[in-house]
């Protein structure tokens, strides 16, 4: 287990924050489709909380893309890095992610996060703050819609309907199972769209929430408890 401080040139409050994620999201890649649904490697990353302790557990597991067998795991624990803010919660947690991920002996291949890439106010969550940073492909996909609107997708497995701002189309909401609420999925980095609801599909062949977000989510929450006894 890594133990990680946060970066000296980390922003500290809100308008650093605001002004740096105006810098990077000009970078975020949006006309690659992104590896084939299926092929290669596939890494989850999640984070857990201990707000009280001020802690941040990470997890990044390496799923085969084919099998869905687990490949490498890592874990990192540190300081929550910037107070809660909606719209800047990636500055919370990316330095200990960053660090989960470079345990890794393994190339994490595409990177699925729990949470939002394109589908966030200013166009620059979690998924496309990681992807512009580590140049890795990046979706996101979250378990509640944030701030957006969308029609119910039909109910079996497959179905999916626009996530909208306005009349822009951020992400999609996605059933992974027959009759179960969506998941709602958008572009990080170096992914289409259609491509990242069909990785989301194929890493969610008996759960509503993809293989990764489950084992991440898992893994995560066990660092914490170890870290915080």
């Amino acid at each position: 287990m890594t133990i990680t401080g946060t970066p000296a040139d980390w922003p500290r409050d809100e308008e650093r924050a605001r002004a740096l994620q105006d810098e990077l999201r000009t970078r975020v890649v949006v006309d690659e489709p992104g590896p084939p649904p299926g092929s290669g490697l596939v890494t989850g990353v999640d984070v857990a909380y201990d707000d009280e302790r001020d802690v941040v557990a990470a997890a990044a597991v390496v799923l085969d893309a084919a099998t869905l067998e687990v490949v490498e795991e890592a874990t990192a624990v540190g300081r929550v890095a910037f107070p809660y803010v909606p719209g800047l919660l990636a500055f919370r947690e990316i330095p200990t992610v960053l660090a989960a991920l470079g345990e890794l002996t393994s190339g994490p291949g595409l990177v699925v996060c729990d949470g939002y890439g394109l589908a966030h106010p200013r166009r620059f969550g979690l998924a496309a703050h990681l992807g512009v940073l580590t140049g890795l492909p990046v979706v996101g996909v979250a378990k509640n819609p944030f701030t957006f609107t969308y029609e119910q997708p039909g109910p079996r497995r497959g179905d999916s309907s626009s996530l909208l701002d306005g009349g822009e189309e951020v992400g999609r909401a996605l059933r992974t199972q027959d009759g179960v609420k969506p998941v709602f999925v958008s572009v990080g980095h170096r992914v289409s769209l259609s491509n990242a609801c069909a990785h989301t599909l194929r890493l969610s062949p008996g759960f509503r929430l993809p293989e990764t977000t489950r084992r991440a989510d898992a893994l995560c929450r066990k660092a914490l408890r170890e870290a915080t006894g």
